[in-house]
């Protein structure tokens, strides 16, 4: 019986409980998808990813990202987990820079800090952005209960495809109340993991209030989304809307299920490329046994 390497930790939290939980398994060159699928959903997180060798010239490992339903071709959280994982585990040398392979290309890895300290930000693939037609406008809004302008909506590809929100301020985020079952309709007709919404937040150590649903996915909340606030970062830089919040700034998301996370999101001012980092905290460390 095969016998793997397996981590679970908490990605965008210095301590362990506050953060969203990855599942990592280390060297599974010998698992296929339909065995990754399975684990995936056994495991029933947000994300599950592998540790690969890697395919492509340049890069330092490869990993293959999957939420209980499907595979993504890049997810923010299972990226920068995947990375704190990958050097914790002897595959890689923890220095400044890496590569990660996935489905959605090569991607740069900075790494920041050693041990405890270690942070680690993923460069996201380019975003595609699109304005919300009509209909998903309104539909989104029945959603949420509330109004909608027309600029508030986008539908933003960045590997995953998410709708997102702008809901002006924190309050309103904090306090959203949205109908699942709806949202869940409303991503799987759209082809969308999930709804973000974000708002300003004033005080405190975090310019944004973040929150992310994938019903669709079985996640009825998300607890922090890197993904997610890298889209909202490419929206802001597209917007011209990054003023608010500044070329780097941070996102807090997850206080409404129970965590405390925090994203460090950097936008590059000449071509607007986003980058998503944070801590990670290691829980549980073992063998993973498939029959």
């Amino acid at each position: 019986m095969p016998t793997f390497d397996f981590l679970q930790l908490d990605v965008f939290a210095s301590r362990l409980l506050e953060g969203n939980p990855l599942a990592v398994v280390v060297g599974a060159d010998a698992l296929d998808g339909a065995a990754m699928q399975r684990i995936a959903r056994w495991t029933n997180l947000s994300e599950t990813t592998f540790l690969l060798r890697p395919s492509q010239p340049g890069a330092d490992y490869r990993v293959r990202i999957f939420t209980p339903r499907q595979e993504l071709p890049f997810a923010g959280h299972p990226s920068v987990g995947s990375a704190y994982a990958a050097i914790d585990a002897g595959g890689v040398p923890a220095r400044p820079s890496l590569l990660q392979e996935c489905a959605a290309g090569l991607l740069p890895v900075a790494v920041e800090g050693d041990g405890a300290t270690r942070t680690i930000h993923v460069q996201a693939p380019a975003a595609r952005i699109a304005p919300a037609d009509a209909a998903l406008r309104e539909a989104l809004g029945g959603a949420l209960s509330c109004a909608l302008p027309a600029a508030a909506v986008h539908c933003i590809d960045n590997g995953p495809l998410w709708i997102v929100c702008d809901l002006g301020r924190a309050p309103a985020v904090r306090t959203l109340a949205p109908d699942l079952a709806a949202i869940a309709t409303l991503c799987m007709a759209r082809g969308a993991v999930g709804v973000s919404v974000f708002g300003a937040q004033e005080g405190g150590d975090a310019a944004m209030a973040v929150r992310a649903f994938c019903p669709a996915d079985g996640i009825p909340e998300d607890p922090v989304t890197g993904s997610a606030n890298a889209a909202i970062g490419a929206l802001l830089h597209q917007t011209g809307a990054l003023a608010k919040y500044g070329r780097c700034y941070v996102a807090s998301q997850g206080r409404e299920v129970g965590r405390d996370g925090r994203v460090e999101v950097r936008v590059d001012q000449a071509g607007g490329a986003v980058t998503i980092g944070g801590r990670c905290v290691v829980g549980v460390r073992g063998t993973f046994t498939l029959d």
